[in-house]
């Protein structure tokens, strides 16, 4: 694909959005329209075949149960290495002059400053408190920033958790037991944001998790998805975490799967907090995901509310689940049933998730995700 094709397609995607970017930024885009034809030749290995042997895989890791992780629930790019141990700079440099901006901020920042892992370019500065060092800056060599991923308000991304809102103490101890490895991914392949999220939980002080925890406990949480009950969805090529829509446009059946994208590529990649995903399930989804979620069931499932609180927005030390991410939501009930996820306190999920089957994690994560936080 020539340079000006490429450029043609960030065009017409920007065009799309209904969004006006300053054509200075076409160093970025053209990186990441170049990123999409990458994905684009790589994603024909990503069929059938491959995915039934990395789902076999998974399988294996729950002693041979017959429920076998979907690929799909951890998109990541084919061919791309795993990341290793320490956090590491992008290899190529990036661009240091033309300056971004996104719609309802006045703040400006260029493709160096987006991708720095060690300095957040906060694009709403005002609609939260100061952040503190590590959540900014986080502490070189191996302590990325926390809002690198999670945003300086702590609205996430659906490769990511959303912090907003979240009780401190889980906070914490969640990153302890990803450090003592209680808490890992259901999937055992390559999976960037985890595989980060377990070399920095190696290496952060109690101290640093507890400030960073404190913070984002205090912020007010966001809806960010809408979840969309459809059967086709335009064709997703796999990024980190999550899928964009095909460059070169097209279709496929969405069968019994739950996949997110950006309603905007851009704003994703400038890591903008201000806008939606859309998140496609089959139809149907989310009124059976009310039902499992509000109601117990005959096998004795407690349904989310006993728990969770009656509208999902957590009680005292538990979670809220209302409102967040669906890719994350699912991907958490997937841990805990393959028990990856395995802690005293993750006893009680382990045994709803063991009598749910991919369909009614897909439904819960549908329902959940589309609430108000």
């Amino acid at each position: 694909m020539h340079l000006s094709a490429l450029v043609a397609v960030r065009r017409r995607v920007a065009k799309s959005s209904r969004l006006t970017y300053a054509l200075a930024g076409r160093l970025f885009t053209c990186r990441l329209a170049c990123l999409w034809s990458v994905a684009a030749v790589t994603v024909a290995v990503w069929g059938p075949a491959n995915v039934r042997a990395q789902t076999a895989i998974a399988a294996s890791r729950t002693g041979g149960a017959n429920f076998e992780v979907p690929a799909w629930s951890y998109p990541y790019p084919p061919g791309r290495p795993a990341p290793g141990a320490a956090v590491k700079e992008p290899a190529r440099e990036a661009d240091s002059v033309a300056l971004f901006h996104v719609p309802n901020s006045t703040a400006a920042f260029t493709e160096a400053q987006v991708e720095n892992l060690f300095g957040v370019a906060d694009w709403h500065p005002d609609a939260h408190p100061a952040m503190p060092d590590i959540v900014m800056h986080g502490r070189r060599p191996t302590v990325m920033a926390c809002g690198f991923c999670h945003l300086a308000d702590g609205a996430g991304r659906p490769e990511n958790a959303m912090l907003a809102g979240l009780p401190a103490g889980y906070i914490e101890q969640q990153v302890k037991d990803m450090r003592s490895h209680a808490r890992k991914a259901a999937w055992p392949g390559p999976y960037g944001p985890s595989d980060y999220m377990r070399a920095i939980a190696d290496s952060a002080t109690d101290t640093e998790i507890a400030e960073a925890a404190q913070y984002y406990s205090q912020l007010s949480p966001r809806l960010r998805s809408r979840s969309v009950e459809t059967t086709t969805i335009p064709k997703p090529v796999p990024r980190v975490g999550l899928y964009f829509p095909a460059a070169g446009g097209g279709t496929e059946p969405l069968g019994k799967r739950l996949i997110t994208m950006p309603s905007d590529t851009l704003r994703h990649d400038l890591r903008d907090p201000g806008f939606l995903y859309v998140t496609y399930v089959p139809p149907g989804s989310i009124a059976r995901g009310k039902a499992l979620a509000t109601t117990w069931r005959e096998d004795g499932a407690a349904p989310c509310t006993s728990c969770h609180g009656e509208e999902l927005h957590g009680v005292g030390p538990i979670p809220p689940t209302a409102g967040r991410f669906p890719a994350y939501i699912l991907r958490q009930l997937l841990a805990f049933k393959t028990r990856a996820r395995s802690t005293p306190a993750s006893l009680p999920m382990n045994d709803v998730a063991s009598k749910l089957s991919l369909d009614d994690m897909i439904a819960v994560a549908a329902y959940e995700g589309s609430l108000n936080p």
